[in-house]
This record gives structure tokens, C-alpha cells and sequence, in this order.
């Protein structure tokens, strides 16, 4: 199974995320679920590097199945906003994809504080 934390501040801002595990929907490389949530975390991570600069967060990838991205506060307005816009599309893919194949994807949110 597939586990996606999401990190809110107490405004319900995503700060962040943390996608770790296999799926296991199907044989490797024919995996919908795996490849769904790869694709979604990684054009996040892309789109966030893209038009806010790799300082404006911090990602950590230890190995297969696994990835996490950071927000670094403070970040300016436009470029928040921006971070917003990612990350709450991001979320709606994978909660779509968790409704689909709920015994291959977890979702949950978590409070943080902002790093």
C-alpha cells in the first residue's frame, strides 16, 4: 500500500509531503496505482522546483517508493500562492485516485509546523 501524508499548517495550508510504499495492484511496471501517485508527487515536486527555484524546498528521495517535499517558509506571496495551486492540484489527484483504489492509496493530513 501506498501511503500519502500531507502536512497542513492550522490555516490548512499544505506545507509539504511524504509518499512512501509499493501499491502492490499489479506486477512491477504494470502498476496503475504506483504509477498514478508517482506521476502526481513527481510533476508536483517539477512544477514546484520550475517556478519557485530548488531553495524554495526541501526534497528527499532515500530510494524506491519514497519521496518527501518541504516547503522553506517564508515564502512570498505570489510564490505562495503559486505553492498552493501545486500542491492542492497534486491532492486532488491523489484523493481521486485513493477513492478509485482505496485498498492500494492511503491519504491522510497531518498538522505541522511550517519548516
Amino acid at each position: 500500500m501506498v501511503k500519502v501524508k500531507v502536512y497542513v499548517d492550522d490555516n490548512g495550508r499544505i506545507l509539504g509531503f511524504e509518499a512512501t510504499g509499493h501499491a502492490g495492484a499489479a506486477p512491477h511496471g504494470q502498476d496503475v496505482v504506483c504509477a498514478g501517485v508517482s506521476a502526481l508527487t513527481l510533476t508536483a515536486v517539477n512544477g514546484l522546483e520550475h517556478f519557485l527555484g530548488d531553495k524554495a524546498l526541501e526534497v528527499d528521495a532515500p530510494g524506491p517508493g519514497n519521496l518527501r517535499c518541504m516547503l522553506m517558509d517564508p515564502l512570498m506571496t505570489d510564490d505562495a500562492r503559486t505553492a498552493q495551486i501545486i500542491l492542492e492540484t497534486m491532492v486532488l489527484g491523489l484523493e481521486k485516485t485513493a477513492e478509485t483504489y482505496p485498498r492500494y492509496l492511503k491519504m491522510e493530513k497531518r498538522r505541522c509546523l511550517p519548516c
